[in-house]
C-alpha cells in the first residue's frame, strides 16, 4: 500500500500538478487503497487546518515580511560596500564579498532565492562592469544563494523543527558553523577561479578607492543598521531572550523602522505592494505546509516510517554507508521536489533511521537542509538557478554548467558536515 501511495504522488507530479495539491491529492488516496485507515476527506482537510495552528509556524510569512522589506529598502547593497571596503582589492575580493553577503543576507531573509535576487540584482551587473565573466558570476551568486537557508534564521529549519519536534532555537543555532563552512569553501573556489583567470586590477582599484574615499567611519555608518539585523536576531534568540517567533516579529518591526526613516529607502506607499509580495510568496509556501503535515501524518498512521527504516537497516549495517544513501537520496530529492515539501514527508521516515544510527536530530536536520539547499542550484527544480536566470538573461542550463565547481565545493563541506558532528552541534553543546 505504501508504494501504491507513492506512486500516486509521482504521477500527480509528472503530469503537473503544483506539489502543494499533489501532496493533497496523495493523502485522499490512501484512504481508497485501505478503507481501514482512518485518513478520509474529513480527516485529511481537518488536519491541514490544524497544521496551520502553530505558533513557531507564525514565523514563516514574517520573516518573508522582512526579508521583502530590506530587498525594497537595498540593504543588500550597503552589507556588500561594507566587506568590499576591506578586501575590494585582494584576489577574489569582490567575489568573497558578494558570498560574505549572501552569508549576511541570509541572517535577514531565510530564503535561497529571496538572497539571490537581492544580492544578485546588485553584485552581478557590478562585478560584470568590473570584468568579471558573467558566467562565472551568475554562477556564484545562484550557489551562494543557497546559504539563505542555512544562515538562520532559515524558513527550512522551521519547517524541520515542526516535523521533528526539535527546538528551532537550537536549529538555528546549529545551522551557523556549516553556513560558514560552506562559505569558505566557496569563497576558496573564487579564488582559485580567479588566481587562474585572472582580474581587471585597474577597474577593481578604481573602485576599491571609491569605497575607500568613504573612510571607515563612513562605510560603518552608512552600512552599520544593516550589520545590525543579524546581530539582533540571532543575539535575541541566542542569548535565550526571544522565540524565534518574537525574532520574526522584532525583525519586521526593525526592517521597517530603518527602511522607512533611517535609509529612507522605501515609502509608505510602496508597503501595500511589499505586503501583496509577502502574502504571494506565503500562501503557497502555508498550503504546501499544511498538506505536506497530513501526508507525514497518513504515512504514520501507515506505518511507513518504520517500513521503510527496517528495510534500510536490514539491508546496509554500516551506518557511513548508510548515511551516504541517505545523502545521496536527499540530493536526488532536492533536484525534483520543492524543500519544505521533501522536509515534512521525509523527517517522519527518516527520523527512526538516524535515532537507530544514534546522529542527534539537530544533526541531522542540518544535513538534510544541506542537502536541500543544493537542489536549489541543480535542475529540473533549481529555484536559484531560475531567479539567476531572470536577472542575468542567461538560460538556466548554463548557469547550471558553471555552477558545477561551486556544487562541489558545496558537497565537499556536505561530507565534513555530516560525518564531523561538531561543526553543527558545538554551539548547541
Amino acid at each position: 500500500m505504501v508504494g501504491s501511495v507513492f506512486l500516486v504522488f509521482f504521477v500527480t507530479l509528472a503530469v503537473g500538478v503544483p506539489i502543494g495539491i499533489a501532496v493533497g491529492i496523495t493523502s485522499l488516496s490512501a484512504s481508497i487503497f485501505d478503507p481501514m485507515l482512518p485518513a478520509n476527506a474529513a480527516y485529511v482537510f481537518r488536519n491541514m487546518v490544524t497544521a496551520l495552528d502553530s505558533y513557531s509556524l507564525l514565523a514563516v510569512p514574517l520573516f518573508i515580511l522582512s526579508g521583502n522589506l530590506m530587498a525594497k529598502g537595498g540593504i543588500s547593497k550597503k552589507l556588500f560596500n561594507f566587506f568590499a571596503y576591506f578586501v575590494g582589492n585582494k584576489t577574489a575580493g569582490l567575489p568573497m564579498a558578494a558570498i560574505i553577503t549572501c552569508l549576511f543576507y541570509g541572517a535577514i531573509s531565510g530564503s535561497g532565492p529571496a538572497t539571490v535576487a537581492a544580492v544578485g540584482a546588485m553584485t552581478i551587473p557590478l562585478l560584470v562592469q568590473l570584468g568579471y565573466n558573467k558566467d562565472f558570476v551568475v554562477a556564484m551568486v545562484a550557489t551562494s544563494g543557497g546559504l539563505g537557508v542555512i544562515i538562520p534564521p532559515s524558513i527550512p529549519f522551521i519547517i524541520y523543527g515542526l516535523s521533528s519536534g526539535e527546538s528551532v532555537g537550537a536549529l538555528f543555532i546549529a545551522g551557523v558553523l556549516p553556513g560558514i563552512l560552506i562559505g569558505l569553501c566557496l569563497m576558496l573556489y573564487a579564488y582559485y577561479y580567479c588566481k587562474k583567470h585572472g582580474e581587471d586590477k585597474a577597474k577593481l582599484q578604481e573602485n576599491y578607492d571609491s569605497l575607500r574615499s568613504m573612510g571607515f567611519f563612513g562605510i560603518l555608518k552608512d552600512s552599520f543598521w544593516a550589520l545590525l539585523t543579524p546581530v539582533i536576531i540571532l543575539g535575541g534568540i541566542y542569548g535565550g531572550i526571544v522565540t524565534p517567533t518574537e525574532a520574526a516579529n522584532i525583525s519586521v518591526i526593525y526592517a521597517l523602522i530603518i527602511s522607512l526613516f533611517v535609509y529612507k529607502s522605501i515609502s509608505f506607499k510602496q508597503l501595500a505592494d511589499i505586503m501583496r509580495d509577502t502574502i504571494r510568496s506565503a500562501a503557497p509556501v502555508l498550503l504546501v505546509v499544511s498538506t505536506a503535515t497530513v501526508f507525514g501524518r497518513v504515512l504514520t498512521l501507515m506505518q511507513a516510517p518504520q517500513q521503510i527504516a527496517a528495510t534500510i537497516t536490514s539491508a546496509i549495517s554500516s551506518p557511513i554507508v548508510i548515511m551516504l544513501v541517505i545523502n545521496l537520496f536527499l540530493l536526488i530529492v532536492g533536484m525534483i521536489m520543492e524543500t519544505l515539501a521533501a522536509i515534512l514527508i521525509l523527517t517522519p521516515i527518516f527520523l527512526p533511521i538516524i535515532t537507530h544510527l544514534g546522529i542527534h536530530p539537530i544533526h541531522f536536520g542540518v544535513i538534510m537542509v544541506v542537502n536541500l539547499a543544493i537542489g536549489f542550484v541543480t535542475p529540473p527544480v533549481g529555484m536559484n538557478l531560475y531567479v539567476a536566470s531572470s536577472m542575468s538573461d542567461i538560460p538556466v542550463m548554463r548557469i547550471a554548467k558553471h555552477a558545477i565547481p561551486f556544487i562541489i565545493a558545496f558537497l565537499i563541506a556536505l561530507m565534513i558536515i555530516t560525518f564531523v558532528p561538531q561543526v553543527s552541534l558545538l554551539l548547541i553543546s
